[in-house]
């Protein structure tokens, strides 16, 4: 494969020499300025090709991952050593803790190769200068994965990473309790005035409502944001405007439904009370599927329903990738193994292998990703979702949002006052760097 934007730079190069050899010769044709052998002027060759990548001699590649992710990676990288002759070795290291202790291990010199993250770790290892850009592959990557993926792995207009997998949340159902997720909300409170018997722990639907990612759906959807124009800009929070607080009025009215404290909700509790058919609707993510496919004979995944303004709900979404080490020693290597490991057709044995939801758009319209219902009304609902910003001001969103929440579904608090309570916090803490 060859690197898109060297092959872009040697294009530009011959041009501007065609360029200036006319200029020099008052405008006339430049064909005037070469001869017969078909050399540029002063008989300069023409810019060599752009010669394949290769792998350093006596490279050996070290890869983070995840423990659910062990098989997959090992037999991508017997296949890689098969082709290129570069051995891969995998240590667990999960997509959730290896930035941060790559920040620490990359300049040390004794950080993995490549490693797994999720996209909204970007700012933190750009700032940290651990991160290599993704640039030979970027075209091809472009063009072969979600636009809404890709976009997610590019910070300030630089591409990082290599997307693997998708996720975001949806409303899983129990079959045997209703036929399908219902259009809207009001449909779910019709519902739940039939099914709910709270001193029987009976519930239409549960979701984490103190948790900011679980509860961003109803913000998401009525058009608030947190950081600006594609969760860029750390000065302007728009979670206190108008859409943001109609939407926690909204969700701090659905106490109905859940008449519950929000700390007495919490993944272990829904996945016991859905699995005993004491919950119908079960609000969470991919990561869940292979527990509750044991304890629920008759399980579905539908999308969010509707919101009361009509507007579908947008939950944020989360895009892993692999990441090439900045300080490590066969870069080559590396970028090579981390597109390997991504292309379309290891993307499909890491979703039959772990159910693993691929970026990759050619993987992802396969008929084995097609028709099967859950992995389908996943991705649908990740093309409407919001990728979460991968600004470092993006960790100052969690601890203020979560007390919001308390105060709104706990204390019934008003909600424009939270809500302007929330944006306040953020900018101090930002400013701050707390």
């Amino acid at each position: 494969m060859k690197k898109g934007k060297k092959f872009s730079f040697m294009s530009l190069s011959l041009a501007m020499t065609v360029l200036l050899a006319a200029c020099g010769s008052g405008g006339s044709d430049a064909s005037n300025n070469t001869g017969e052998s078909g050399t540029t002027p002063d008989n300069e060759a023409p810019p060599a090709e752009v010669e394949e990548l290769t792998p350093e001699e006596g490279a050996m590649l070290t890869i983070w991952d995840g423990g659910d992710q062990k098989g997959f990676v090992e037999q991508a990288a017997a296949a890689f050593e098969e082709k290129y002759g570069v051995k891969v070795s995998y240590t667990e290291l999960g997509a959730d803790k290896a930035m941060t202790q790559m920040v620490t291990d990359g300049p040390a010199g004794v950080g993995a190769d490549i490693f797994a993250g999720v996209h909204d770790q970007i700012g933190q290892g750009v700032t940290a200068g651990v991160i290599m850009p993704n640039d030979w592959f970027e075209e091809d990557i472009r063009a072969r994965n979600s636009e809404l993926a890709v976009n997610a792995l590019t910070y300030e207009d630089i591409l990082y990473g290599y997307p693997k997998s998708v996720e975001t949340t949806a409303v899983f159902y129990n079959k045997d309790l209703i036929d399908a997720v219902p259009a809207n909300w009001d449909e779910i409170k019709e519902f739940a005035a039939t099914f709910n018997d709270t001193k029987a722990n009976k519930f239409a639907i549960m979701w984490d409502v103190g948790n900011g990612y679980s509860s961003y759906p109803f913000f998401g959807g009525y058009g608030a944001y947190v950081f600006g124009n594609d969760g860029t800009d750390p000065t302007d929070i728009g979670l206190n405007s108008e859409q943001g607080v109609e939407a926690a009025a909204f969700l701090q009215s659905l106490k109905e439904l859940m008449p519950l404290k929000s700390s007495d909700i919490n993944g272990d509790i829904r996945k016991s009370l859905f699995t005993s058919g004491k919950l119908a609707m079960n609000i969470s993510g991919p990561w869940d599927v292979g527990s509750l496919k044991e304890g629920v004979t008759n399980l579905g995944v539908g999308v969010y329903p509707a919101l009361p303004n009509g507007d579908p709900m947008k939950p944020f979404s989360g895009v892993k990738s692999y990441f090439v080490n900045a300080y490590t020693k066969y870069p080559n290597a590396a970028k090579l193994f981390a597109d390997f490991i991504t292309n379309a057709e290891n993307q499909m044995k890491n979703f039959e292998m772990t159910g693993a939801l691929p970026s990759n758009t050619e993987a992802a319209g396969s008929d084995a990703v097609k028709n099967d219902e859950i992995a389908s009304a996943f991705l649908a609902q990740f093309e409407n979702s919001i990728p979460m910003p991968s600004i470092p001001a993006m960790a100052q969103l969690w601890s203020p949002m979560e007390a919001a929440l308390s105060d709104l579904w706990n204390n019934g608090k008003d909600p424009k006052a939270v809500m302007d309570n929330v944006v306040e916090q953020m900018k101090s803490n930002i400013q701050t760097g707390s």
